[in-house]
Formats: C-alpha cells, sequence, structure tokens
C-alpha cells in the first residue's frame, strides 16, 4: 500500500469520525424527542432506536401546553417566537440595506477620509460587544426603553461592520465601466444602486442576510437584560425557561430544542446555494 493511500484512508477515518461527533448529538436530540414519556427514563440505559410504543409525539403536544404565560394563559414558545419574528423583520430588512448602502459607498464612491472612516469602522469589529453592553442599558433605561424590543431592533437597523466589509469586498468587483455607463445615461447614485448594483448583488445579501438572521434568532443575551415581560420573551428566553422548568421530561425538552431548529434548518436548506456563493465570492473580490 502506497503512502499517499494511507494518508487517504487516514484523512477519511478522521472525516468521518469528526462527521460523527456533530451527528450524533443531533441524533441524540432528535430520537429522544420522539419518545414516549416511559422510554426516556434517565436511570436505564440510553434508548438508541426505539419502537413501537417507545415512540411518540407527546412532547411537541407539551411544548405548547405545559408552559403558558401566567397572564394570558398563552403558549410561552409559540409567544416567544412571534416577538422573534417581530424582531427579526425589520433588523434584517433595514440592517441588510444599511449595510449595503454603506459598502457601496466604500466601495464605489469617492469622498474625503474615505479610508479613515472604513480603518474605524474595521476596528469597531475589534471591540467585544460585551463592552459596550452596560453603558448601553443605562442610555436606554435612562429613555425609559428598557422591556421594549426599541434596544434589540433599532440598533442593528443601522447595519453591522461586518456586513459592510463583506458586501464592499463584493461590490468592488463589480465593473467600474458598468456604472460610468449608467451615470452617462442620466442615473445617480441611488438609480445605481437600486438598479444595478441591488439587483447584482443578491447572492452576497443572501449571504448576509442568513448571518445576521441567525445570529439575531439565536441571541439569548440581549433579550435577557432588555426584556422583563413574560410576553415580551423572545424564543431562546422562552426554550431557556421551559427548558429549566422541565429538566424531569427530556422529552419534551428536546421536543422544543427541535422546534427551534427547524425554521433555520429549512432556510438554510432553501437558500444554501446562494449562500455558499455569496460568501465565495465575496471572499474572492477586493
Amino acid at each position: 500500500m502506497t503512502r499517499r493511500k494511507v494518508l487517504k484512508i487516514v484523512t477519511h477515518i478522521v472525516l468521518s469520525l469528526t462527521a460523527l461527533a456533530y451527528i450524533i448529538p443531533f441524533y441524540i436530540v432528535f430520537i429522544t424527542a420522539f419518545k414516549a414519556n416511559n422510554a426516556v427514563a434517565t436511570a436505564t440505559p440510553f434508548i438508541w432506536f426505539p419502537v413501537g410504543d417507545q415512540l411518540g409525539v407527546q412532547g411537541f403536544i407539551d411544548v405548547f401546553k405545559t408552559y403558558t404565560i401566567f397572564s394570558t394563559g398563552k403558549s410561552m414558545v409559540a409567544t416567544g417566537f412571534k416577538n422573534t419574528l417581530i424582531i427579526i423583520v425589520p433588523v434584517i430588512v433595514g440592517g441588510m440595506f444599511s449595510s449595503s448602502l454603506a459598502a457601496y459607498a466604500f466601495a464605489k464612491m469617492k469622498f474625503r477620509l474615505k479610508k479613515a472612516m472604513f480603518t474605524t469602522l474595521m476596528f469597531s469589529m475589534m471591540l467585544p460587544g460585551i463592552i459596550l453592553l452596560i453603558p448601553s442599558y443605562f442610555v436606554y433605561d435612562n429613555l425609559a426603553l428598557t422591556n421594549t424590543f426599541f434596544p434589540l431592533i433599532v440598533p442593528p437597523m443601522f447595519g453591522s461592520a461586518l456586513g459592510v466589509f463583506f458586501l464592499r469586498q463584493y461590490y468592488t468587483g463589480i465593473p467600474d465601466e458598468l456604472l460610468e455607463a449608467a451615470k452617462m445615461d442620466g442615473l445617480g447614485h441611488f438609480g445605481i444602486y437600486f438598479r444595478i448594483v441591488l439587483p447584482l448583488s443578491i447572492p452576497a445579501l443572501i449571504a448576509q442576510g442568513l448571518l445576521g438572521l441567525v445570529a439575531t434568532y439565536n441571541d439569548y443575551l440581549n433579550p435577557l437584560i432588555y426584556l422583563l415581560d413574560e410576553e415580551k420573551y423572545t424564543l431562546q428566553i422562552a426554550l431557556s425557561m421551559f427548558a429549566s422548568g422541565n429538566t424531569n421530561s427530556l422529552h419534551t425538552v428536546m421536543a422544543g430544542s427541535i422546534i427551534a431548529m427547524l425554521p433555520m434548518l429549512i432556510i438554510y436548506f432553501l437558500l444554501q446555494k446562494h449562500f455558499v456563493n455569496g460568501l465565495t465570492m465575496s471572499g474572492m473580490k477586493g
């Protein structure tokens, strides 16, 4: 056996073991969610392949029935999902619009202090967000904006430094001759952006939009800091509270995890081609 074949076999073994390390936890979550209550007892050996009466969907039913808002009686998980959507839609739409406009300006426009402003923007990426959390809380608290969605929606709508950086890399790959021809036809910067740049950058916008979507959807700390009422909890807080109160009902907790993961998995599988293309092209162009 040649050295190349040995290396290939070892590589496949390592990759297979790595894949199993990621797949097995997801399998445990999935199969536990579909177990009946009598098959989830932690005192017995774990049942890897439940059959017959060991299977059930009661966990998914209990997710929406066993944890409700005290004042309204509504499902906490369903309410959390609704609140998460209320936050996500303006954050993603507004954030991508702001980031793409700034990226276009840095990539294709000429103005004073352009390099200094872009350098400052990139430097802001080095600052951990946790540093700004306490002063931001004091500001919003003094403005009586805590326990509202305002701190979670409005600031992200102005875009992110990372989004500006990747979109700028993408926009620099658009030929300047194409934009100059548009200017000769009478289009201004906004016309060029909406009619030429925006349609050409759909893959990059989808890629950055998905990254922002996942970050906002999975955000736990910021909603925990700013939101106080149960009626305003996001999905991640609702699931955390739900899990802490159902430690003796693992199939219900796992069912809640499946419900939380499902929207992101569906969106990714539908848009994965655009996501990969957008990230690849953003990284290659510059």
